[in-house]
């Protein structure tokens, strides 16, 4: 059957001399593979470019879709947002590939979510039209916020009481756990401080040092290796921590 969906581009593979099978995140059907013949050659004009099918690019697709298919089919498409900054900007462009990234190791099944869709869509308008102090505190947002569309949010109750930071748990804590992966004091706060930031425009408000920042993403890729399994190592965490070193 042929469906309208938005889509957002995960990743693309060649394929073949001229092709590519590109993975869409879409807004009706979760996760899905296009095969897309002659993109890559001037020959044949599908209608579709490479350029379209750039990872990050927001799409209006018109998909054939079939449950039985491992491999779908798009009849046409077309860029649903010009973005102005994100492919340009060296520093937009390394935290958009570490998001993208963070989504190919926890998206892994074709289940329709599009509230999930919605917020990845959000993040990458918002990462674009972002300021320096904003887009600096990006990563950690984004992990924050992610985490609750796969069941495993952080609780923020973090008060005079609950001081530590349970990463196992998720939750704040008023002793020690018996295992190592807990936050004190001054990074159980400031997991806190993000916790309660309900828009991009607020990142502003908060002033943590690049070290800092560094700290707290590091601590918030441990939390994904606890509750996302097998999770494995994050090739874009030392571009964006080089890129964002100011």
């Amino acid at each position: 059957m042929i469906h309208k969906s938005k889509g957002i581009v995960i990743r693309s593979v060649k394929y073949g001399e001229t092709s590519l099978v590109v993975s869409i995140y879409t807004e009706l059907f979760g996760l899905q593979q296009y095969l897309v013949n002659g993109v890559r050659t001037t020959k044949k004009n599908t209608g579709i470019s490479a350029n379209q099918l750039q990872v990050g690019n927001i799409l209006d697709m018109i998909v054939y879709q079939n449950e039985k298919n491992t491999l779908q089919r798009i009849k046409e498409c077309k860029q649903a947002v010009h973005f102005q900054s994100l492919f340009v900007d060296v520093k937009k462009n390394s935290i958009m590939l570490f998001m993208i990234e963070i989504l190919q190791k926890c998206i892994r099944q074709p289940d329709a979510h599009p509230d999930l869709f919605f917020f990845i869509e959000d993040m990458l308008n918002g990462l674009d039209s972002s300021t320096s102090k904003q887009y600096v505190h990006i990563p950690i947002f984004f992990l924050l916020n992610l985490a609750h569309f796969f069941g495993f949010k952080m609780l923020d109750n973090y008060d005079i009481h609950n001081e530590i930071l349970d990463l196992n748990e998720g939750k704040y804590i008023d002793s020690l756990p018996s295992h190592q992966q807990a936050l004190l004091k001054p990074h159980s706060i400031s997991i806190s401080q993000y916790l309660k930031v309900l828009q991009l425009s607020d990142l502003e408000e908060i002033k943590f040092n690049r070290q800092h920042r560094s700290e707290l993403l590091n601590a918030c890729i441990t939390y994904y290796d606890l509750h996302i399994q097998p999770f494995g190592v994050i090739r874009s965490l030392l571009v964006i921590r080089a890129v964002l070193e100011d």
